[in-house]
């Protein structure tokens, strides 16, 4: 193009300064609104999410209207942003395009008028106009590229910063594997606290021998759960050590402590799958026969036999198929199969009616037979039937002995449960 004439290209040039401020000004905004536009798709995911799963809290309370209401000002704040995102999409990927587009206005104008003066040739003004024509496609597809760039980034910066978060728990280099385990499981001057907040447990310490079922009762609050979340170290003390066969937790293999102790919870997860596939989820290599002995163990034999398509029968979107109790059981089922050295049993029958319990106690004692088991509970009966218990009372052990110890002591334990 300067070959053919060095004024029609250095006009050309002189539309690409505007064109690239134009590009990067709207560039710049419209990454601000993709990322308000990201935001506000998630807020009514959430949103959408929480209403179904609250429905009949909703439908109960009346409160329909309301949610529609709430509905309605999400999804205008989304349509908003989705517009203005829109339209900056279009100015900072077309307008740049059309300020080039405007160099092929003023060249041919620049161009013909020197042809009529006679000072180029129509063969000169012909050849620079085809090359240039040849030559803006390109440039403006990357200055589109450019503008896509930005939704793509703020796409990415999300992800990396979900990718970025460290984890809270991470395995040591050279960590020590532990193929097998007697089961003693110890807290020694334990403290967890959160940024800001008083500690949730405080200079916390107890042992428990192998083979021995301790209780762990107390009011809400008091940090019971907690005691799990480190056994099975999900979490690490702030100070104090949780030792497992007197191996610091934070020296072992994760796979290893995880293989050793399971861990049931109050509301057991079960996946859309069948009840094979979710009681094999420990191990999956498990065998027919191992898998029967766990439904057996768990007392929920009876109930498979008695399904259209037994262990292929699938549960439903998180097991709503099953009752809370059949839940339960197959938790222990799940638990029975991935046979573990310590078992914690955190709030087993919170949920259950006295019928649903006595099955799932039954099930939960012939798995506990033998094993190292932390039940954490609030109900009296069930902390009477271990071995020794613990009473947590602000953050920190108010009492501890055997079930007759503590109810001669008429303290803590008494003061938890009634004098009775």
């Amino acid at each position: 193009l300067v070959w053919l004439d060095p004024r029609l290209s250095l006009l050309t040039a002189a539309f690409l300064p505007p064109s690239l401020w134009t590009l990067v000004r709207y560039r710049r905004r419209l990454a601000g609104r993709v990322a308000e536009l990201r935001q506000s798709s998630a807020d009514i995911g959430s949103f959408l999410i929480e209403t179904l799963q609250g429905m009949k809290l909703v439908v109960l309370s009346n409160a329909a209207e309301r949610e529609v209401a709430r509905f309605r000002s999400r999804n205008q704040r989304f349509i908003r942003a989705l517009l203005e995102m829109q339209l900056l999409g279009y100015l900072s990927a077309g307008l740049p395009g059309l300020i080039l587009s405007g160099s092929t206005v003023a060249i041919f104008l620049y161009g013909g008028s020197k042809v009529i003066a006679g000072t180029m040739t129509m063969g000169t003004f012909v050849a620079f106009m085809a090359y240039q024509m040849r030559l803006l496609p390109p440039i403006q597809a990357l200055l589109g590229l450019y503008s896509n760039l930005a939704t793509v980034k703020v796409s990415l910066g999300r992800v990396h910063a979900l990718l970025d978060t460290p984890p809270e728990v991470v395995e040591g280099a050279g960590a020590t594997p532990l193929e097998t385990a007697r089961g003693e499981l110890a807290f020694e001057n334990v403290t967890l606290r959160h940024e800001g907040r008083d500690p949730i447990l405080d200079r916390v310490s107890f042992r428990v021998r192998p083979g021995e079922v301790l209780a762990v009762v107390g009011p809400s609050g008091s940090g019971k759960s907690t005691l799990a979340d480190l056994a099975l170290r999900l979490l690490d003390p702030d100070s104090g050590v949780v030792r497992l066969d007197g191996h610091d937790l934070r020296s072992l293999r994760l796979a290893d402590l995880r293989r050793h102790v399971a861990l049931v919870e109050q509301e057991p997860f079960v996946f859309h799958a069948t009840i094979a596939e979710n009681l094999r989820y420990a191990r999956p290599e498990a065998t027919e026969s191992e898998l029967a002995a766990a439904a057996r163990g768990a007392g929920l034999e009876r109930f498979i036999e008695a399904l259209p398509e037994r262990y292929g029968t699938v549960v439903g979107e998180r097991g709503r198929a099953l009752s809370a109790g059949e839940r339960q059981r197959v938790a222990i089922a799940r638990a029975y199969l991935a046979d573990p050295t310590v078992l914690i049993l955190d709030e087993p029958t919170a949920a259950l009616d006295p019928v649903s319990e006595r099955q799932v106690v039954a099930g939960y004692e012939a798995l506990m037979k033998g094993r190292t088991t932390i039940v954490i509970s609030h109900r009296r009966e069930l902390a009477r039937q271990a071995d020794r218990i613990v009473v947590l009372e602000g953050a920190r052990i108010a009492d501890e002995g055997s079930p007759d110890e503590l109810v001669e002591r008429r303290g803590a334990f008494s003061a938890l449960f009634g004098s009775s």
